[in-house]
């Protein structure tokens, strides 16, 4: 019955439409698009380093824990 609702739906949804039209309009796409892939490329290049670390890291501590292992047989 309340015919003010719908009213207010419509020039809500005019409202965001033509807020996101906008936004699209005065953003730079090919430098966001730039930007997004120095932004993976980034990412990509910390995350090997990262696991790089991690193996080392997994790898100097079995080496420690065998030579350990081999000094305690040698004593």
């Amino acid at each position: 019955m309340n015919t003010g609702t719908e009213h207010t739906h419509s020039h809500l949804s005019v409202f965001l439409l033509g807020a996101i039209l906008n936004i699209l309009a005065v953003v730079d796409l090919p430098s966001l698009m730039d930007y997004s892939i120095k932004a993976i490329a980034g990412g990509l290049i910390w995350l090997i380093f990262s696991q790089i670390h991690e193996a080392l890291k997994i790898r100097m501590k079995n080496k420690d824990a065998q030579k350990n292992k081999t000094d305690k047989n040698n004593d």
